[in-house]
């Protein structure tokens, strides 16, 4: 791995997609700009304190991306000339691609959250504030998170085949962004998917099951607090596979509610199970997404936890599930104890 070069000041390259998700532009700029310029007048942070001439902690080079991919090539060129760290600012493309230029050495990632998901950020306890999220960069406080492959190509959050896979896909064909498009594509695909049969090996052991979706876990959920594997962590070596159940059309959607309701892997709708490496086999060539971005594999996809490899800025905060909908709100309550139980009537109905 290679290490930051000694200087007298650390370097900070601060990356910005400046079209990310729905909350980048001139004005979110301007305030990344300012953020990173007081960043390097933090005299507490500084190398040397007792030198008053050396007090400025950080050497910024702020880049912008231009293309797909771009900011992988500038956070592989922040490594190659020992950087301490890398900050994406964008959403969840762009910290997957940075990420994949970091992940491996020993130069640090940090976010700062512009996309309307903001998966891993959500994860970390990262704030959605630009301030805030700078706040987190100037404590320093470093995690040895793991990170995860599937066919070689690296994910950070979420790997899904199935039908997650072809809403991502859908998605990024429709006009605009965010959750309001996001839910638009999730409904034209919903009514019309038919599910698939997976089978998933690892350590000599087989499951097959047609189920609706499959996602590999590194983080807890997709974005947007929608959580797919609520126990998941992202420092244990191991990956969360959720496995959702195909069933009827009013199965399928008391497993959508289970998942926003932070409920998924707590009823017969889903299954979860832990491992460090494992490999899928589908009938066919078809979509999966790497961190909500759309891509096409193979019939066979080996997958890989590789435990302890990328850094990050984090905090203190222990991560808490913060469900989109809560199942404390009064009136979601009785509705998630009322499909829990209509749930696991239809399930003893069915297998009598």
């Amino acid at each position: 791995m290679n290490r930051p070069t000694p200087d007298k000041q650390r370097q900070l390259m601060i990356i910005i997609n400046p079209i990310a998700g729905a909350r980048a532009g001139e004005s979110a700029i301007d305030m990344i700009e300012e953020e990173a310029h007081n960043l390097r007048y933090r005299p507490e942070l500084s190398l040397y304190p007792d030198n008053p001439e050396e007090q400025l902690p950080y050497r910024i080079d702020v880049r912008f991306t231009a293309y797909s991919g771009h900011a992988t090539e500038l956070a592989r060129e922040a490594v190659e000339k020992g950087y301490y760290g890398v900050i994406a600012c964008g959403g969840d493309g762009t910290v997957n691609e940075a990420a994949q230029g970091v992940c491996g050495s020993l130069t640090i990632l940090g976010i700062i959250p512009l996309g309307s998901g903001n998966g891993l950020a959500r994860h970390l306890g990262v704030p959605l504030t630009i301030p805030g999220a700078f706040k987190v960069i100037a404590e320093d406080r470093v995690l040895n998170s793991d990170y995860a492959t599937a066919n070689g190509r690296p994910f950070f959050c979420t790997f899904g085949v199935g039908f997650d896979a072809e809403v991502t896909d859908k998605f990024a064909k429709l006009p605009g962004r965010g959750l309001k498009t996001y839910l638009k594509a999730v409904f034209e695909e919903y009514f019309k998917y038919k599910g698939e049969t997976y089978t998933i090996i690892s350590n000599g052991k087989r499951l097959t099951e047609q189920a609706l979706l499959v996602a590999v876990c590194n983080a807890s959920q997709y974005g947007n607090n929608a959580y797919i594997a609520p126990n998941a962590s992202i420092k244990d070596g191991l990956l969360d596979v959720t496995i959702i159940h195909h069933g009827n059309i009013l199965e399928n959607t008391i497993a959508a509610v289970e998942m926003l309701t932070g409920f998924t892997g707590k009823t017969a709708s889903s299954t979860t199970i832990r491992l460090p490496e494992l490999r899928i086999i589908r009938r066919n060539k078809g979509a999966a997404h790497f961190d909500g971005e759309p891509a096409t594999l193979d019939e066979e996809i080996d997958i890989r936890c590789h435990h302890g490899a990328l850094r990050l800025f984090s905090t203190e905060k222990k991560h808490k599930l913060h469900a989109l909908m809560s199942p404390e709100i009064p009136i979601i309550s009785p509705m998630v104890l009322t499909i829990r139980d209509l749930r696991f009537k239809i399930f003893n109905l069915l297998n009598k």
